[in-house]
């Protein structure tokens, strides 16, 4: 296979490790991402894990090399403020400052709020499968793993001053350093200004409680300012590519420059554009907005959410519950071009299921499975199941297993989002017209008759109608007094899947209330 032939977002950011010159001799090359657990891991952290996972195994296709992927969790960073979307925020309010690992947990089931989220963070990774390694930033810290580039960053700090203060405010410039010392006493993060430094015990001297004190800056003893940690953890683990959000490209320049500095070279990057709710605000993990991965989960499969995660990384997207069947539809519509073509590559069906050869073949969609259950009322699967296969009566068990699954989600989301907001319109005279010439064009086929058949004659009727000209208006006129909703299945998939008599009795019932 040649690989070097594809163009899809992940191989071309996998071309640009392969001809790094810095990293062609390595043995094992490091992906890494980052993790903040001042908040539960939300669907944009599986996004940067997910994405980044794509792009390794490009690489390990391309060039055959061993990879590792570290999920590093900043939990030795302080506490800032208090989530929004946490229990008992009475427990942690006097821990602002505190290291996530030294705060208690609100939920009560761990021994800190750090050790909480980074079990959450490592649960909802394992459930996809993805194949990493954590790495806690106050075990590394704590354990002397970073001493030896703690030190380095020691014997560079004027330099690294210099290169971060004209990123800073006039009042934040006057106290600036790498360095927070961390409370002997209470274990608090300190943001004091350093007065002196010692190369030869690897200690800073600064000023609290109007004395003067001297801490190591190695053994956790120091936590650094995160721009600088960032740099001194890719230089420390070696990483040699990492993605970021849209809201960091900042920071990764910075944090470039100081591992520059400190002779080693910065990862390459991808900068991927943020996730949006309805509202087209930034989700946060402290305000708890948009779409959880349990949510997706319960409406869709999780492969539509790594397709969610696959197309256009570099763009914006809105992320509600209405995205929810178009993009399942469409993951179901890439896979079964990818049954037919298992060399392509470039198809995102190969990189969410890492080349294997799945089969996928039937027309049965998402919508079109919402769309019986809004008709039938049946939360029965094997009700809804038994109506597709008039459609389809022969399914491969790869089918079945899909196919079952998303009829468990659509109940789900009909109940959930459809229902709630159906709307039958009420046909007036002309429109009662038009709709029982749409019977009597289905009536007068047979009903061995193919959906194309059945398809073609409804649309007949729209081009001999006021509709003549719009026959978008046609059939969102039929769905609305019909479906009680302004889109819907294609008509003649639906009437086979249906059955003719039974649609011709439901579309009675709609203009004869």
């Amino acid at each position: 296979m040649d690989y070097l032939s594809f163009k899809s977002w992940p191989f071309q950011e996998a071309k640009k490790i392969q001809n790094s010159k810095l990293r062609t001799d390595k043995d094992i090359i490091i992906f890494e991402t980052g993790y903040g657990p001042s908040g539960l891991p939300h669907i944009g952290t599986f996004g940067e894990v997910s994405r980044t996972n794509m792009v390794r195994y490009c690489f390990e296709k391309l060039t055959g090399k061993k990879t590792k992927l570290i999920a590093f969790s900043d939990d030795m960073d302080g506490l800032r403020k208090i989530p929004d979307n946490i229990p008992n925020k009475e427990i942690i309010e006097n821990y602002i400052d505190f290291p996530l690992t030294s705060v208690p947990d609100p939920f009560k089931k761990f021994k800190s709020f750090g050790e909480h989220n980074n079990k959450k963070l490592q649960e909802f990774l394992d459930k996809f499968n993805l194949n990493y390694q954590f790495q806690s930033s106050t075990n590394a810290y704590k354990s002397g793993l970073f001493n030896e580039t703690i030190k380095k960053i020691l014997l560079h700090y004027q330099d690294i001053k210099e290169v971060v203060l004209p990123t800073l405010g006039k009042d934040r410039r006057e106290t600036y350093s790498p360095f927070f010392p961390v409370d002997k006493e209470t274990g608090k993060i300190l943001q004091v200004k350093i007065e002196d430094i010692d190369l030869d015990n690897s200690s800073v001297i600064f000023r609290h409680d109007n004395k003067n004190i001297k801490t190591s800056v190695l053994n956790g003893d120091c936590k650094l300012q995160w721009k600088v940690d960032w740099a001194m953890r890719w230089a420390a683990f070696g990483v040699d590519y990492e993605m970021c959000g849209k809201d960091l490209t900042d920071s990764y320049v910075l944090s470039s420059k100081i591992c520059n500095i400190i002779g080693s070279p910065p990862p390459i990057n991808l900068i991927y554009e943020l996730f949006l709710d309805e509202k087209g605000e930034k989700i946060s993990k402290s305000v708890g907005n948009g779409i959880s991965i349990e949510e997706w989960l319960k409406y869709s499969n999780q492969e539509s959410l790594s397709l969610f995660m696959f197309q256009r990384p570099t763009t914006a997207k809105k992320l509600h519950f209405d995205i929810i069947p178009k993009n399942t539809d469409e993951y179901l519509s890439h896979l079964s071009k990818y049954s037919e073509n298992f060399d392509n590559c470039d198809n995102p069906a190969w990189h969410i299921h890492k080349s294997e050869k799945l089969i996928f073949n039937t027309k049965i969609n998402f919508s079109l499975i919402l769309n019986v259950i809004s008709v039938c009322k049946s939360d029965k699967p094997e009700v809804i199941l038994g109506l597709l296969k008039n459609y389809q009566s022969e399914l491969l068990d790869s089918e079945l297993k899909i196919i079952n699954n998303l009829i468990l989600k659509g109940i789900n989301y009909f109940n959930d989002f459809i229902k709630p907001n159906l709307k039958f319109k009420i046909a007036n005279k002309d429109e009662t017209e038009i709709i029982n010439n749409v019977i009597k064009s289905i009536e007068n086929l047979e009903t061995k008759a193919t959906s194309d058949e059945f398809q073609t004659t409804i649309f007949s009727v729209g081009k001999q109608s006021v509709y003549k000209d719009n026959i978008k208006d046609f059939f969102k006129l039929i769905y609305e007094v019909v479906f009680g909703q302004d889109s819907g299945p294609r008509l003649g998939t639906f009437i086979k899947v249906f059955g003719k008599e039974k649609t011709v009795s439901l579309i009675k019932s709609k203009i004869n209330v």
